[in-house]
């Protein structure tokens, strides 16, 4: 690992960064021309010791995630998130699918301007990919896992403890849903290996997936009406609209509520909240992410 070649690429990157471009006050005492690196630490979810660290060509080997979540920090195209991952001896993840895939930049110009409503990039088959602060309150944090289980549709149709972040009775609609989603995925992705091995394995372990997979129901999921049950608020009723990024791997995902309604007054209540109650989920449940 090249720590000083690393630890000169972070510093230059960052520089070249206005605070406006990542939703952040540019404030008028600021003495660096970029980012500060406490605030590229908070943007990659990184401690600023940590990071200080590394732009000082010292500590271990950065992970993958901790390389990706850099990469969209200081908002690296393709070819820079690639030398990035060169820098620390890792191969580079693949650019459009996966937890470490790199975020398409004009989704992630989007993400930061929505800084009053719950938003996050997923791919195609419901891989989190970045959230901003008001979707981490309402979604909590993505698992720290790999391969299918990355996918929120595999732990759907895998794991129990997925669906407690929706009521019960909702639970029918959701399985339809992302059944139908995924069908369009695999038609559009024809060939695909991951997306094969995806259904193959829910068609072995879920028979209710199965089922539904047969029905040869196909849509991809554009808006839809969701009742998230959050730990501290209850039962919040939102729209959730996607926006789809030109070659259809990576989606931008935005809640809402109508002026005036209950949702809409429990959205500004989590503004308040925000991810104070988050660490003390008394169920220990994984949030929704998609």
């Amino acid at each position: 690992m090249n720590h000083a070649e690393l630890a000169a690429f972070l510093k230059s990157r960052r520089d070249r960064i206005r605070p406006s471009d990542v939703g952040l006050p540019s404030g008028p005492r600021r003495r660096v021309p970029g980012l500060r690196r406490e605030e590229v630490a908070q943007l990659a979810g990184l401690s600023a010791d940590y990071y200080t660290e590394l732009e000082r060509g010292r500590g271990a080997q950065p992970s993958a995630q901790v390389l990706a979540a850099l990469a969209r920090a200081l908002r690296l195209n393709g070819d820079e998130r690639d030398h990035l991952f060169h820098l620390t001896d890792r191969p580079a993840p693949p650019a459009t699918h996966g937890p470490s895939a790199h975020v398409q930049p004009g989704l992630l110009g989007l993400l930061d301007r929505l800084t009053t409503t719950p938003a996050q990039v997923i791919t195609d088959l419901h891989e989190t990919l970045v959230q901003n602060p008001l979707a981490v309150a309402l979604l909590g944090r993505p698992p720290a896992v790999r391969g299918r289980a990355a996918s929120f549709v595999h732990r759907w149709f895998t794991d129990p403890d997925a669906r407690t972040v929706y009521p019960p009775e909702d639970h029918p609609h959701h399985s339809r849903v992302f059944v139908a989603d995924l069908r369009a995925v695999a038609a559009r992705r024809a060939g695909d290996a991951e997306v094969a091995r995806m259904v193959a394995a829910l068609r072995r372990h879920s028979q209710e997936f199965a089922t539904l997979w047969d029905t040869r129901d196909v849509a991809l999921r554009r808006v839809d009406r969701k009742r998230i049950v959050h730990p501290a608020l209850g039962v919040i009723e939102l729209d959730c609209h996607s926006l789809f990024s030109e070659d259809g791997r990576q989606r931008l995902l935005w809640f809402s509520a109508p002026p005036g309604t209950e949702g809409a007054a429990r959205l500004e209540l989590l503004s308040v909240i925000g991810t104070q109650d988050m660490t003390a989920d008394a169920a220990g449940r994984e949030r929704p992410k998609s």
